[in-house]
């Protein structure tokens, strides 16, 4: 694989600037990130990154776990899917819509990142990463408001702004464009068929056959910038 095929599939560490032991981004980010960061301390929010990049690795884990059962599989409605009753199927869609395929997450890219607001998260509560949480009633909706008005200038945007019938809104997802444009330009249905095919990925046979749709569905179907 190329440089290039290493990073687009999460398969290399080379671009990655570590913030704290269990949270990195991409090395050409850091500065705009840190700008953001600056910007919204100065209008009273406290912005931290839950998640950055992912590894192939850590991505295969959270796939294995919910095909298997392991961990819980929820719907659009926060509500825990039945998972023996479902098809294996209807148990890949259920998972992308929340999770993505190893080798396809965009967290791979290292430009990726979940954030919220550690200052606007009540004491008494665990940070969830749930769409009620940004929105109007819930405690980090003055982050959602200022992203809304001020991400752009710093280079970012919101790819899962809303459902598209792929996967699911995700107000606490940023990309930083100059980087994801490239990267997303860059990736193919091939790259992933070949990644996968060489993985011990639970549910193969059938990914591989049903690519095609889940490339068009929940890949390439994102936001404009």
């Amino acid at each position: 694989m190329t440089e290039l095929e290493l990073i687009l599939t999460g398969k290399t560490e080379s671009h990655i600037h570590w913030l704290a032991p269990n949270v990195a981004i991409h090395t050409e980010m850091l500065s705009a990130f840190k700008q953001l960061q600056l910007a919204a301390k100065a209008a009273g929010i406290e912005l931290s990154i839950a998640s950055g990049f992912r590894s192939f690795d850590r991505q295969l884990m959270i796939w294995q776990n919910k095909f298997s059962g392991k961990t819980a599989i929820k719907d659009g409605s926060n509500q825990i899917l039945a998972v023996k009753q479902l098809s294996d199927a209807e148990k890949i869609h259920a998972i992308m819509l929340f999770s993505a395929l190893p080798g396809a997450s965009r967290h791979h890219w290292g430009c990726e990142i979940d954030v919220y607001a550690k200052n606007l998260l009540p004491a008494e509560q665990s940070l969830a990463l749930e769409p009620w949480e940004y929105q109007a009633s819930g405690h980090f909706y003055p982050l959602t408001v200022w992203l809304a008005e001020h991400a752009k200038t710093y280079g970012f945007f919101l790819p899962y702004d809303k459902f598209r019938g792929g996967v699911a809104q995700e107000p606490w997802h940023l990309s930083y464009l100059p980087l994801s444009k490239h990267y997303h330009q860059a990736y193919t249905e091939a790259l992933l068929a070949e990644v996968l095919l060489n993985s011990e990925i639970q549910g193969k046979t059938l990914l591989l056959a049903l690519l095609p749709e889940l490339y068009q569905r929940y890949i390439l179907n994102v936001a404009d910038a």
